[in-house]
């Protein structure tokens, strides 16, 4: 692309300018209707060391509501930011709905700079590309405007712009070690960024390559696609995308109603003794995950009064308090409804040698969310797939991924609600809106059915925890969560 790039005639001085005040005052007034809409701009600036991305970041925003927008920088990531998967701290940033983020550079840098300088290997590199166009994809697909820029400014250009900030000891501060080097090895930059612009290239995010050899011809040409950019999204932003098919290797699945239940009991005392053995050995296993930096995330679902939470103290019952966090999700908060669905998740995921347990999880997307209406049928269909896409990419950090149905028979629901109901301690654990839920159980049995056929891929596997008998269930989630670690330990 960058190979390519023909410079535009640049206008005259007195026509940039009046152009510009039309610009900005187009922006100006996109504001309100970006509110209403309810559009979530990400406005991502890239390119060479001193080529004005900071300047042009600077002159944009003044045409926007300070509450409205905010602008992002990022360092080399640090020790703690290295424990989490590589797009981890990009995905936090992402804004809320109707709001503005302007990226002063985002995961491109990072990943050309690692790439140039021998951190990542070709496998890595071409991993973070598919990672950052799937992520791009799924952001557009959920209705974000994602808008890129590349600043363009030839060697001899890069070379006078860095002499004169050296120059000034106002802006030395701004030239690092990595602008000298990118401009000494000038060419060999070129052929990385135009590979890595082609690369991730996409009609849902395209690149626009910015001729920036002057300053208010680059804010103009940034200005009028950006207006260009917001005008087509509210045009189109209510417009359900096609849904892709999935392209992940599948395990094969059984519909819940073939599950037998009854024969998986245990005795009080096969149970304490299976429980003392496998909370010991889980409780050595989180020591070595921890030495080797492996992380774990452990999700449960399952019907209401199933006793997901009884499963997961026998299992947190046998970690190190200081490694590993049980999440328990409710409805979403307005701040985290505003955004992607799984930035939540994104917020809440262990760093490396740690556990995370989720009691409830991003599937509720494809089912209180699908069956009570509170997302799009559109927005349903196309989780499935992002999902298993989410799942991949833990997968790919090296993370061990267990999901658990924890099932019971609609009489054994029964059985425990009316218990709950009549015992003045346990009244708290049940709710009308538990009452409710049960009458969909055919709609919910349905919908968790086509859940795990398509979400149970050979690197995040469902497991279902009969638990009829409560105990059997938990024995069974222990030797589970062994086995998963003690396979990811093996090798490392």
């Amino acid at each position: 692309m960058l190979k390519d790039f023909v410079k535009a005639n640049m206008p005259e001085e007195e026509e940039i300018k009046r152009e510009l005040k039309t610009a900005r005052d187009k922006l100006a007034g996109y504001q309100n209707q970006i509110k209403e809409a309810k559009l979530p701009v990400m406005v991502i600036m890239e390119g060479w060391g001193s080529a004005g991305k900071g300047t042009v970041i600077s002159k944009v925003i003044k045409n926007i509501d300070p509450r409205f927008f905010q602008v992002k920088t990022y360092k080399r990531p640090s020790e703690e930011e290295l424990r989490y998967p590589f797009l981890h701290r990009y995905m936090l940033d992402i804004p809320e709905a109707g709001k503005f983020t302007f990226f002063d550079s985002y995961w491109m840098e990072e990943i050309i700079k690692d790439y140039m300088h021998g951190d990542i290997d070709e496998e890595t590199y071409r991993k973070r590309v598919n990672s950052v166009n799937t992520t791009e994809r799924s952001l557009t697909d959920n209705g974000y405007l994602v808008m890129k820029f590349f600043f363009q400014i030839g060697k001899k250009e890069q070379k006078k712009r860095l002499k004169e900030l050296q120059e000034n000891k106002d802006t030395k501060w701004r030239v690092d070690k990595a602008d000298i080097h990118e401009n000494a090895h000038y060419d060999k930059y070129l052929e990385a960024y135009d590979r890595y612009l082609t690369d991730t290239n996409r009609s849902v995010a395209p690149w626009y390559i910015i001729d920036a050899s002057d300053l208010k011809w680059t804010e103009l040409q940034v200005l009028q696609f950006l207006n260009q950019g917001i005008e087509t999204a509210l045009k189109n932003h209510a417009l359900a995308v096609p849904i892709l098919q999935n392209t992940f290797p599948l395990n094969q699945s059984h519909k819940l109603a073939t599950i037998a239940l009854g024969d998986k009991v245990l005795s009080e005392e096969q149970y304490k003794a299976q429980l003392d053995a496998l909370q010991k050995e889980l409780g050595e296993l989180h020591n070595k995950l921890y030495r080797k930096k492996i992380p774990v995330i452990i999700a449960y679902e399952g019907w209401d009064a199933a006793g997901k939470g009884g499963n997961i103290k026998r299992i947190a019952a046998a970690l190190d308090p200081r490694g590993y966090v049980v999440e328990p999700i409710a409805s979403p908060e307005p701040h985290e409804k505003a955004r992607h669905f799984l930035w939540r998740f994104w917020k809440r995921l262990p760093k490396d040698g740690h556990i995370t347990i989720f009691d409830r999880t991003w599937y509720g997307r494809v089912m209180v969310e699908r069956l009570e209406g509170f997302c799009s049928e559109n927005d349903w269909q196309r989780a499935y797939n992002e999902i298993n896409e989410f799942e991949k990419e833990l997968a790919d950090w090296g993370a061990v991924v267990i999901k658990f149905w924890v099932h019971i028979d609609k009489e054994t629901q029964l059985e425990r609600f009316t218990e709950r109901q009549n015992t003045p301690e346990k009244q708290w654990k049940i709710t009308e809106e538990d009452w409710r839920n049960r009458e969909k159980w055919d709609l919910y049995e349905a919908a968790v059915d086509e859940m795990i056929e398509k979400t149970n891929t050979t690197f995040a596997p469902w497991y279902i925890l009969e638990s009829n008998d409560k105990k059997y269930a938990r024995i069974k989630a222990l030797k589970i969560v062994i086995d998963a670690i003690r396979e990811a330990c093996k090798d490392k």
